[in-house]
């Protein structure tokens, strides 16, 4: 009989510790290599991990909600045999005198372990390819998801329908069901007597635990305005027939995006962050857009990557396909984070003016609020008003990297591309 402990394994670069959110085992049960144990948070994303060994499962030691740090024993397992291991010895608990030497890390060719979550490790298996000979791209070499795609994509020639999207095909794990059941427990039922306690666990408590940090982080400052955005709307109905040949829906956030990406590189500090250690502003050369997407189990905020280097068309199938994703929960960890600066749509709800929370570490959020028609000034010298289509904006910002006069030009620029939305075609690379 060979013991095995699992422990719980670095899923992504700079995550220390993971909630537990479910368990699909328990003590007594038979696995399978690969065959998935358990669902843990990590920042924004909630993983599927699998067993690394097929056996029985002798004890299971986190219970679900728990906090665990990477390296901690988790599951101890009973193989039979041999462990075929990834990363881990065999529990020094083990009966047999001279247990058998465990299978290593796979090394690439010159004798260096292969960094890789066992997601990715699973990803290759399943792609036919040698993790050996992929080189990462991740930190100290670590290899992604993306590189295994692209490595199976070069190695089977190019697509006669064109490039392969290399974002992780994987479905991830739903969220953990506690706070989902919270939104249907009702404490006023008529003989309700008692407070109604909810754990806050999972997505939740990764969403309270960013926004006390961003909060007690950067002081935020808004400022807040009104655009006649009547052009713009005229232009997306023209647009439309378009896009939906295209089957893909335009909405008003890819004509937004394209106007906040031209502003942010007029105005750079708002497409940075501040290194606190270093005493350092960074500022970033690339646009990564990070989009608020409202769910029930809790906002999560994917990110378009390079967002100024794509058209409308691109922006906006883009957007429906994170958005989609996002409440089918199957955004990957890579998806949710890098981006540099955020927008949030609390319009779409009816909402007029908002304070949103800065997404730290960056140091800026753009709201779009409502739109609606309303009397406006059309003819200062003559006093004439006229009926036309209104949107309330407004920018929070981090204090300690932004003025409040740059902060009003950038939204005042931002105001500009939206009131004439032509003039964005004079920023075009």
């Amino acid at each position: 009989m060979a013991l095995y402990e699992w422990k719980l394994p670095d899923v992504g670069e700079g995550i220390h510790e993971a909630e537990i959110v479910k368990w699909h085992i328990k003590a007594g049960d038979q696995v399978a290599a690969d065959q998935v144990i358990a669902e843990i948070q990590t920042d924004k994303a909630v993983v599927e991990i699998p067993s690394p060994v097929s056996g029985q499962v002798e004890a299971v030691f986190a219970q679900e909600g728990d906090l665990v740090a990477v390296g901690t024993a988790l599951v101890k397992f009973n193989t039979g045999e041999q462990a075929m291991l990834v990363q881990d010895l065999p529990s020094p608990s083990t009966t047999e005198e001279n247990p058998p030497e465990p299978r290593r890390m796979p090394e690439d060719g010159i004798g260096r372990p292969v960094l890789a979550t066992p997601a990715v490790r699973k990803l290759a298996r399943e792609l036919g390819v040698d993790i050996r000979q992929i080189p990462g791209s991740g930190e100290r070499g670590r290899v992604l998801a993306d590189d295994v795609h692209l490595f199976a994509e070069k190695r089977q020639g190019p697509s006669p329908t064109g490039p392969t999207d290399f974002r992780s095909t994987q479905p991830l794990a739903s969220e953990s069901q506690t706070w989902a059941k919270a939104s249907v427990v009702t404490p006023f039922a008529k003989d309700a007597g008692q407070d109604v306690r909810v754990p806050l666990r999972g997505l939740r408590r990764t969403i309270a635990e960013h926004m006390v940090r961003s909060k007690f982080t950067a002081p935020h400052v808004s400022v807040m305005d009104e655009v006649e955005v009547s052009g713009l709307v005229a232009l997306r109905e023209e647009m439309k027939s378009r896009t939906e040949a295209e089957g893909v829906r335009l909405t008003y956030l890819p004509f937004v995006i394209k106007a906040l990406v031209a502003a942010l590189k007029r105005y750079p500090y708002l497409n940075a962050s501040l290194d606190d250690e270093a005493g350092e502003i960074i500022l970033k050369p690339y646009c990564h857009i990070g989009i608020a997407v409202d769910d029930p189990d809790g906002l999560v905020v994917p990110v378009i990557r390079q967002a100024d280097r794509k058209s409308l068309l691109e922006l906006a199938q883009e957007i429906q396909d994170l958005s989609a994703r996002a409440h089918a929960h199957t955004l990957s960890r890579e998806e949710l984070t890098g981006s540099t600066f955020s927008v949030t749509n609390y319009g779409s709800l009816g909402g007029w003016y908002a304070t949103p929370v800065i997404n730290h570490p960056e140091v800026g959020i753009f709201g779009m609020g409502r739109m609606e028609k309303k009397a406006v000034v059309v003819d200062v010298d003559r006093d004439e008003i006229g009926v036309r289509w209104v949107m309330a904006v407004g920018l929070t910002f981090d204090h300690r990297v932004v003025d409040g006069g740059t902060a009003s030009r950038f939204l005042n620029q931002v105001r500009q591309y939206l009131n004439r939305p032509t003039t964005l075609f004079l920023e075009m690379n």
